[in-house]
């Protein structure tokens, strides 16, 4: 008699936990699936903002580098005419693989301090100047190693998971900037920027007869000024005024019997 009660209750014990365990699995599928709808609600508000912002990194990536990388190395490349840069480029491209990744880092080390002496004045209240440093410090950080890595790109590329990396990085820079390129906001900005230039270019020829004018009158004014100033030191110091400079009278030529 005791056992049949044992049984039932083992049995009555194994139905409550059959049925808890259906209502906690019950609960977890209810709420993964209200995670997941949630999820998608929110990924279905931001989505938009990401997108927009990795379209807006991709699009600076580009520019960075149409208008920033290209630029700056050509504009470091003309400083080869001078025999020193000419020599030191020359060793930079001789370097073997490591050297050639040590030396591309180089710039943006030495450059540190000068960010953060950027940083310190921005904290101290100088906006202005802080932007300005930092501004530059960029620049001329960018030009070096854009500089460099042309000057090493073959060495650079003998290391390999620097290749590894480069090889996965450019696909995709190559299909962002392909995708940049052909969008209407790039194709408006070249119209854009193609506009402003061309404005830019008619005040120029508009505005340079009066700066050429102007210059003139300022140049005559300091010539003027100059004089009268040298005039009065040498009247001052008793100094006597300068002869004109006297026309040398060739002899007239031999004339012949």
């Amino acid at each position: 008699m005791k056992a049949n009660q044992w049984q039932q209750q083992l049995l009555r014990f194994e139905e409550m936990g059959r049925k808890g365990g259906q209502m906690v699995s019950h609960a977890a599928t209810s709420a993964i699936g209200y995670l997941i709808s949630g999820a998608r609600l929110a990924w279905s508000a931001v989505r938009p903002t990401l997108l927009f912002i990795g379209n807006l990194l991709a699009a600076l990536i580009v520019l960075f580098e149409q208008w920033g990388w290209r630029p700056l190395s050509a504009l470091l490349a003309r400083l080869a005419r001078f025999p020193l840069w000419a020599k030191t480029e020359q060793i930079i491209a001789g370097l073997p693989p490591y050297g050639a990744l040590f030396v591309l880092a180089v710039p943006s080390v030495v450059l540190i301090p000068a960010k953060l002496i950027g940083v310190y004045m921005f904290a101290t209240g100088h906006f202005f100047v802080a932007i300005a440093v930092i501004f530059m410090a960029k620049i001329a950080s960018t030009a070096l190693i854009a500089r460099i890595f042309m000057l090493t790109q073959a060495q650079l590329m003998q290391i390999g998971w620097f290749a590894r990396a480069y090889n996965v990085f450019m696909p995709w820079h190559d299909a962002w900037a392909e995708w940049i390129r052909t969008s209407w906001v790039w194709r408006y900005g070249r119209v854009v920027k193609w506009r402003v230039r061309n404005y830019l270019r008619a005040m120029w020829l508009r505005v340079r007869p009066r700066l050429r004018a102007q210059w003139s009158a300022i140049n005559a004014s300091a010539r003027a000024a100059w004089l009268s100033v040298r005039q009065q030191a040498r009247h001052l110091l008793g100094l006597p005024a300068p002869q004109p400079a006297r026309q040398r009278v060739l002899p007239p030529p031999d004339r012949a019997p």
